[in-house]
């Protein structure tokens, strides 16, 4: 899951080489956490959130075929 955000996001913003993902397991959830350039946190949450609800969605898909939960944070 973690390579799927970090995938999505790196092909999204305009520094990818700033994009850090890091991923925390807490019992049933997955909690992921996005960090991103100041400049790009604009570009990967979308106007009125639509990108980052779209990258939530897609984990989403990915948690349920793990039989867990996902949770994104955008940083």
């Amino acid at each position: 899951m973690k390579d799927l955000v970090e995938y999505i996001a790196k092909s999204i913003v305009s520094e990818p080489d700033q994009v850090q993902v890091t991923e925390d397991d807490l019992d049933e959830r997955v909690i992921i956490n996005l960090e991103v350039a100041p400049d790009d946190k604009g570009k990967v949450i979308g106007r009125q959130g639509r990108v980052a609800q779209a990258i939530r969605s897609l984990l989403r898909v990915s948690a349920v075929k793990r039989d867990t939960r996902a949770i994104l944070e955008i940083d």
